[in-house]
């Protein structure tokens, strides 16, 4: 099974915010609802600017928003960082 490189804490974050929908957070930061859902998923990630668009809804810091997770991200595809 592969082990998601970004996860996110947006469907909690919505629950917290009065019980959020999705389709209010789409229409807050400009996307449909089906983009809210894949991401929330994990099956999208989004823009660095879409990121920090959700963020700013919910005024968090990105890092509190979406969690960068370094140990799935070894492909051997990408270049070794020194």
């Amino acid at each position: 099974m592969n082990q998601q490189i970004i996860s996110n804490n947006i469907r909690k974050l919505r629950f917290n915010a009065g019980e959020m929908t999705q389709e209010e957070l789409a229409d807050k930061v400009c996307v449909s609802r089906q983009t809210i859902v894949a991401i929330e998923k994990s099956k999208y990630s989004p823009s660095l600017e879409l990121a920090f668009r959700i963020a700013h809804v919910f005024q968090y810091p990105l890092e509190e928003v979406f969690i960068y997770h370094p140990e799935a991200d070894k492909t051997k595809t990408r270049k070794k960082c020194k």
